[in-house]
C-alpha cells in the first residue's frame, strides 16, 4: 500500500524505459491503479498482476476484488497468500487455497506463497511450514494445479526488516520445495518456478539469483525504485 497515481505513473514508466527484455517482469500495484498500469503496459512485454484477490466469484463482499474483476483489468497474474495477508489479515491455509482456486479457474496464473516467522525457524519448523501451506493447496487441487502456478518463498524474518536469508538458507528451502513436489510429480517439480522474496535488492540479487533452484524474485521495497528493480532484472 505504497504510491500515488502520480508516483505509480512515473516508477511504471521508468520501469517500461529501462527494460531490456531479457528477463521476465511482472507489476503488481495496488488494485486501485490495476487499470491504468494495464493500459501503460499494454504495448510492452511488462505482465500485470493483483496483489490480492476474493474467493469468491461475485456477490455482497464489500471491499473485495473478484478474479472476473483483475481478468477485465488485464491482469495476468494474482498474488495468494502474501505473508502480510496472512500474518496481518490471519488469512487461514484454508482461505488461500480458495483464492488459489479461483486464480486458477479464472484463467490467472495465482503466484502461492510460503513461508516461516522468525519463531518457527528458530524452533526448526521451517520445512514443516512450507509443507502445510503447499499441502493446504495441493490436497484440494492436486499437484496438476501447482504446474500452473508460481510458488514464493518468503521467509516472513526477512521481509522489510533488512535481514535476508543467506543465499545457503534459500537455496535450501527452495530446494526442499522443489523436492517435495518431486515425490508426487517430477516433471511439474522441474518446471514450476520458485521466486525468493525477503528483502531481495540489487546488491545481493546475483548470488540469490545464481542458485540453481531460485528462479527469480518477489521485489517488495526495492522494486518501489525503477533503477533498482531494473538492476534486479538485470542480475536475473
Amino acid at each position: 500500500m505504497n504510491g500515488s497515481l502520480k508516483s505509480v505513473i512515473e516508477l511504471v514508466e521508468g520501469i517500461k524505459a529501462g527494460s531490456s527484455g531479457n528477463a521476465a517482469l511482472a507489476i503488481f500495484p495496488p488494485s486501485i491503479f490495476l487499470m491504468k498500469v494495464g493500459g501503460m503496459l499494454a504495448d510492452s512485454e511488462i505482465s500485470l498482476g493483483a496483489q490480492n484477490i476474493c474467493d469468491q466469484a461475485a456477490g455482497a463482499f464489500t471491499g473485495e476484488v473478484s478474479a472476473a474483476m483483475l481478468v477485465e483489468s488485464g491482469c495476468q497474474y494474482a498474488l495468494v497468500g502474501h505473508s502480510e495477508r496472512r500474518t496481518l489479515y490471519m488469512e487461514s491455509d484454508a482461505l488461500v487455497a480458495a483464492r488459489f482456486s479461483m486464480a486458477v479457474s479464472s484463467g490467472l496464473t495465482p503466484i502461492l506463497c510460503v513461508g516461516e516467522t522468525l519463531q518457527e525457524r528458530e524452533q526448526e519448523a521451517t520445512e514443516n511450514v512450507v509443507a502445510r501451506q503447499l499441502d493446504a493447496v495441493i490436497d484440494v487441487h492436486g499437484i496438476a494445479a501447482i504446474g500452473q502456478a508460481v510458488i514464493a518463498y518468503e521467509p516472513v524474518w526477512a521481509i522489510g526488516t533488512g535481514q535476508v536469508a543467506s543465499p545457503e538458507q534459500a537455496q535450501a528451502v527452495h530446494r526442499y520445495i522443489r523436492d517435495k513436489l518431486a515425490l508426487t510429480d517430477a516433471k511439474i517439480a522441474s518446471k514450476v518456478q520458485i521466486l525468493y522474496g525477503g528483502s531481495m535488492n540489487p546488491a545481493n540479487a546475483a548470488e540469490l539469483l545464481s542458485q540453481p533452484d531460485i528462479d527469480g524474485g518477489l521485489i517488495g521495497g526495492a522494486s518501489l525504485k525503477a533503477d533498482d528493480f531494473l538492476a534486479i532484472a538485470q542480475s536475473a
